[in-house]
């Protein structure tokens, strides 16, 4: 942990600004300014309700010093014992951690050897497509393997149909002490995965009641997992702890986390900009784009405000990587309609340097690569694209980590977090319920045959859709 520099992360904001890119798309200081109350407002909010309600994740980097060492504990056992740490988790409960094991272990980390990676074998098992869960179980033995089941209500179909299955196997694999195979985390009283976690003896862990699963990566949902495989679970929390104390202000000059929530609320109330595409420069961090989206568009899609006012509000956000989506959406991006916001994800100092061999001297436009390294290539390219955004007078803003570390990684999460929060109170809605969600789960178990009352009244309901029109079929 000694050797994590512990830098603050940056966002960089002038390619957003009119200034910069033009006063045609760009948006001017006088409009953030006359945004001053309001953000100090939705500030004080958010602050005032710390740790209440939905807002649990805010304590997240001060409240967990014992369960802490419990997770470091059982991580440590899981190496010794098991080959591979299997997630089963859907949503919060997988993006999570899949974003912070690309971020912080190796990229190819499941294909380094056992010595090398000083861990089990990570998969995380977000999909119930079946060819995947055949293809799990064609690469993991069975009998050397742990499986975390992660659901908070317990009733999560794709999770708890993927703990029949594995459980199924597991009894008649390993047979006596089967359960020490399986670790839960879910809610602290209620919901199915409790009663069998008690009922079976399981390891356990849980969700704190308070914290939302798109909000739960800084709870043993995200922390097991990333302890098992030796990241620094402290440190992140200590990254997210020094963010929070950046967003104490109301000032939207001093708390980057309010700046951002500003600038977008104006960017999609004022400019209609409403698609966000999230742009990591740098492998690592690709799969944050991933949690980022889920976060952004489950908090801002709403349909109604707090005063139940039907307004259908929301941000699209969607995920590209620099460089690979240069050469598939960069074209429209720049000569596109003006409804985007680009957020570039940059990296200050990778962690490794990698030079670029001299050779195909004939041909100078291969030529000059030579002596260069990949670092200096994939900034070029960013800066290059950053250019072609201004010059096509399109907003952009650039978040630089000062390299990607546990550190780091805790306070992106926490920022994007916050900024999430303060964003939910400018545009007055709820922040942290899904009903839209909830809609689709309960259509699905209806199609499925689920005989509560609930699901049998919906099965009712779809019948009452108009018949499909074959011509519509082609």
């Amino acid at each position: 942990m000694d050797k994590i520099q512990r830098e603050p992360i940056m966002l960089d904001v002038n390619h957003m600004m009119s200034d910069i890119i033009g006063f045609q798309y760009g948006i001017d200081v006088s409009e953030v300014m006359n945004m001053m109350d309001a953000a100090q407002a939705a500030q004080a909010a958010v602050e005032k309700h710390r740790g209440t309600g939905w807002l649990g994740w805010m304590d997240l980097p001060y409240n967990q010093a014992a369960i802490l060492e419990r997770i470091e504990k059982v991580a440590a056992s899981v190496r010794k014992e098991f080959d591979a740490f299997v997630v089963l988790g859907i949503g919060g409960s997988a993006l999570g951690p899949i974003a912070v094991q690309q971020a912080l272990n190796h990229q190819r980390w499941n294909d380094l050897p056992a010595e090398k990676r000083g861990g089990p074998k990570l998969y995380v098992e977000d999909n119930i497509d079946p060819e995947r869960m055949t293809s799990l179980l064609d690469v993991i033995d069975i009998s050397r393997t742990c499986f975390n089941v992660i659901t908070k209500s317990g009733a999560t179909a794709e999770t708890m149909s993927q703990y029949l299955i594995i459980s199924d196997l597991l009894k008649k694999t390993v047979g006596e002490g089967w359960q020490k195979h399986i670790i839960a985390t879910t809610d602290t009283a209620k919901g199915n995965l409790i009663q069998l976690s008690l009922k079976e003896g399981f390891e356990l862990f849980y969700i704190p009641d308070s914290v939302g699963g798109r909000f739960s990566e800084l709870t043993p949902v995200g922390l097991l997992p990333a302890a098992v495989c030796g990241i620094d679970i402290r440190a992140m929390l200590e990254g997210a702890a020094a963010m929070d104390a950046r967003c104490k202000s109301g000032d939207v000059w001093k708390n980057p986390a309010l700046l951002e929530a500003v600038l977008q609320y104006i960017a999609m109330e004022d400019r209609h900009a409403n698609v966000q595409v999230i742009m990591p420069y740098a492998d690592s961090l690709k799969y944050m784009a991933d949690w980022f989206c889920q976060l952004w568009a489950e908090s801002l899609g709403k349909n109604v405000t707090r005063k139940g006012m039907a307004v259908n509000l929301g941000q699209t956000p969607t995920k590209a990587l620099g460089v690979t989506d240069q050469h598939s959406q960069l074209q429209l991006y720049t000569e596109g309609p003006y409804d985007k916001v680009i957020t570039f994800l940059k990296v200050g100092a990778f962690r490794d340097e990698v030079t670029i061999a001299h050779g195909c001297e004939d041909f100078k436009d291969v030529a000059f690569l030579g002596g260069k390294t990949l670092n200096q290539l994939l900034d070029a390219e960013l800066h290059g694209t950053e250019y072609a955004l201004y010059r096509a007078g399109r907003m952009s803003q650039t978040i630089t980590l000062p390299q990607v570390n546990a550190y780091t990684i805790g306070q992106l999460i926490y920022f994007f977090e916050m900024a999430t929060a303060y964003a939910g109170e400018l545009l007055d809605i709820d922040a942290f319920n899904q009903p839209g969600v909830e809609e689709s789960k309960i259509a699905s178990y209806a199609v499925l045959g689920n005989t509560s009352a609930k699901y049998v009244k919906k099965a009712a309901e779809m019948k009452g859709r108009p018949n499909l029109v074959k011509r519509y079929m082609l």
